[in-house]
């Protein structure tokens, strides 16, 4: 699959309000990255993508390809959990990852954020003011650290 040259759509949905083909590309997408690709077999569906309080961020190609995507989860107490942030292999390199991650810090507004990074890629998320809020662990065997986004 060709990545086309134009900037992607943004997106951004509750689950309720997806369609199931769209639905079904955001499954797909991150199953590929995090399942396959890094070929790591988890139950990838948790339950927690259906969830009143979830909101799916995505960007898609002019012919409506999921090329990257992200949910916000809503946590006990009020805290915002960012997770599953993935990019298509071909689409990489391209500042997408961050442009959902503005997105889903302007929906959190001033609200608590955090996610659990993996290691690899704490800087990425250093760069939207995540810091280290806890002890380094290993989840499906690949290491994460917990990050939160101070609040004032």
């Amino acid at each position: 699959m060709t990545v086309p040259t134009s900037t992607p759509r943004l997106h951004r949905a509750r689950a309720a309000d997806l369609d199931p083909a769209t639905l079904y590309a955001l499954l797909a997408l991150r199953t590929a990255v995090f399942v396959v690709e890094q070929e790591c077999p988890y139950q990838e569906l948790d339950g927690r993508d259906l969830e009143p309080g979830t909101t799916h961020h995505w960007l898609a190609a002019d012919d409506g390809g999921v090329l990257a995507t992200l949910r916000l989860l809503r946590d006990p107490r009020g805290v915002l959990r960012i997770g599953r942030v993935c990019t298509r292999a071909d689409a990489r390199g391209r500042g997408l990852g961050h442009r959902l991650m503005d997105a889903a810090l302007d929906e959190a507004g001033d609200a608590p954020v955090v996610l659990d990074a993996q290691q690899v890629q704490t800087a990425f998320y250093a760069r939207h003011g995540f810091v280290p809020a806890g002890e380094p662990f290993v989840e499906d065997g690949i290491p994460h650290v917990p990050m939160a986004l101070p609040r004032a």
